[in-house]
């Protein structure tokens, strides 16, 4: 008999194995797709506004679990105590999403005489497959599974290894408010398991966040089943400073959006496009507030810059920069000033002038605490350099035009363009990508087209 394989969350603090979970065998995955199946076809059964309450209410209790959380979360993928947990972000989209729900599964009524009957009708799709990432666990996850259960489908999550504990702890709370173990279920799977479900035809709708290779071999699993996919895989997101933007706010968001999480953010800026007239002054600016940071222990209510969640994600980091500066880039950061860098998970931040995009850093994502800036000369330039890239998210303009912004917003190759603030899913709005970022639409009504179908009732009426 095999060994059972366990999944073991390595903490970035320590190195330590902060917790560990049995992967389920291949009969005990089979069984709880049954289950799900079977409770599914009662949960959907529920009146809406049901639905809806007992959503919020688990909600509502992951949210008492903060203060534990935090520490937890912490241990299990470095960002610093000191800016909490994930929960406002993660009841403002739970919250948007319920709101939403009624226009989102409201029927489109064609005829309705005494003739005939026509209409559309969205139906949930069965079972839904939640693969969250580890960099915002909480938030990520709730994105689907939220507006899933509402819609009356069941919902497995399967999340990463690196936050080992979330989902159980958001199945915590959702049992605590009375939505059937067996409608949301926390699975532990390894990567054989859940292609081996999903080539099975086991589920309705996948959603997965993750990498371009993750998302490369959800389409292979998925090959010739016709299960529906939602994939984000990356992103590179640009940020372009225009002659009239108000250079103190654009400096403070987007050194932020580059730099909060140690840089492991699905729509964080990774490069910078700036107008000659500008650019010394960002550039100084910038350096000023990245040299301000204390990297550190993230425990430590001092520390603003924890680890990154593995150390092979800051090995990628170090290489790309490393290229970078033996390519012609300048690093503006002394990693001597940061003591806490140990070659390992915790790494210095970094900015990085004279770039071009024959580098990697330029091009390939890096999310991690470095990015490049450029001077451009005009607004065709830019547009011309943030869509020289294979990704697609987001793309953060800085103007007082919003007409500027929204011609240039047409030309630029991305899901959501900002004016004046970057960094932010709005959950009234579709979060959505294009090119290697994925495909597919989460958030915002049409966040509950994805895991519905629709079905047509054609009534001919005789008297």
């Amino acid at each position: 008999m095999s060994a059972t394989r366990m999944l073991e969350c390595v903490s970035p603090i320590d190195g330590s194995v902060y917790a560990s979970r049995p992967v389920l065998t291949p009969d005990q995955a089979a069984n709880a797709v049954q289950a799900a199946r079977d409770a599914q076809r009662e949960w959907c059964k529920r009146p809406l506004q049901e639905r809806i309450a007992l959503v919020n209410k688990g909600i509502e209790i992951l949210g008492s679990m903060t203060d534990a959380l935090v520490t937890e979360l912490t241990w299990q993928m470095g960002r610093p105590v000191r800016y909490g947990g994930e929960f406002g972000g993660v009841a403002e989209r739970s919250g948007r999403m319920a709101e939403l729900a009624a226009e989102g599964l409201a029927p489109i009524v064609v005829e309705d005489s005494a003739a005939f009957e026509r209409r559309i009708e969205r139906e949930p799709v069965g079972v839904v497959l939640v693969i969250a990432p580890w960099n915002y666990p909480f938030m990520t996850a709730i994105n689907t599974v939220v507006p899933a259960l509402i819609a009356g489908n069941a919902v497995m999550l399967k999340h990463a290894t690196q936050t080992l504990l979330v989902g159980e702890r958001i199945a915590e709370a959702f049992h605590a408010a009375g939505i059937p173990e067996a409608v949301f279920q926390n699975v532990f799977l390894d990567h054989a398991l859940t292609s081996d479900l999903i080539s099975q035809k086991a589920f309705g709708f996948v959603n997965f966040t993750g990498s371009v290779q993750g998302g490369r071999a959800m389409e292979v699993a998925a090959a010739g089943t016709f299960t529906a996919l939602g994939l984000e895989l990356g992103g590179k997101d640009p940020g372009y400073v225009m002659e009239d933007a108000d250079l103190d706010a654009a400096v403070d968001t987007l050194i932020d959006g580059a730099m909060f999480n140690s840089g492991q953010c699905c729509c964080g800026i990774e490069r910078i496009y700036v107008v000659e007239s500008l650019f010394d002054a960002f550039v100084e600016k910038a350096v000023g507030i990245v040299s301000g940071y204390t990297l550190g222990n993230p425990l430590d209510e001092a520390t603003t810059l924890g680890p990154m969640a593995h150390r092979r994600f800051a090995e990628t980091v170090r290489a790309q920069t490393q290229e970078a500066l033996a390519a012609g880039a300048r690093g503006l950061i002394d990693p001597a000033a940061f003591a806490a860098d140990d070659g390992g998970a915790y790494l210095a931040p970094q900015i990085l002038v004279d770039v071009n995009h024959d580098m990697r850093v330029m091009r390939e994502e890096s999310f991690g605490p470095v990015v490049g800036i450029m001077k451009v000369t005009d607004d065709a330039e830019a547009i011309r350099l943030m869509n020289d890239s294979d990704f697609g998210l987001t793309a953060a303009l800085w103007t007082q035009d919003a007409e500027r912004a929204a011609r240039i917003g047409r030309e630029i190759e991305t899901g959501t363009v900002f004016m004046n603030r970057c960094d932010y899913l709005d959950p009234s709005l579709c979060w959505t990508g294009c090119k290697d970022t994925g495909r597919g639409a989460g958030l915002s009504v049409l966040g509950y087209h994805s895991i519905t179908r629709p079905k047509s009732y054609h009534f001919r009426k005789q008297s």
